[in-house]
């Protein structure tokens, strides 16, 4: 996909996305091509939040003090 800089500024995002889903995306000044837009061999796809919802539990008595440290307080 050849894509002018004007645009390519105005859908940066929208590029980076297509590119990152194996799309080649070539930057141009006019119709001449400067750039293309790759992906990076080492990207790690992006963390998704809220994966361990549920699996993770935190009792109402967890900041209470443990009998067995007495002695290191």
């Amino acid at each position: 996909m050849l894509v002018k800089i004007h645009d390519a500024k105005t859908h940066l995002s929208r590029l980076i996305q297509r590119a990152l889903d194996g799309e080649e995306i070539i930057i141009a000044k006019g119709n001449r091509p400067l750039v293309k837009l790759v992906v990076l061999d080492d990207v790690q796809p992006p963390r998704r939040l809220g994966t361990a919802s549920g699996k993770v539990v935190i009792r109402s008595d967890f900041d209470a003090p443990i009998a067995d440290f007495d002695g290191y307080q």
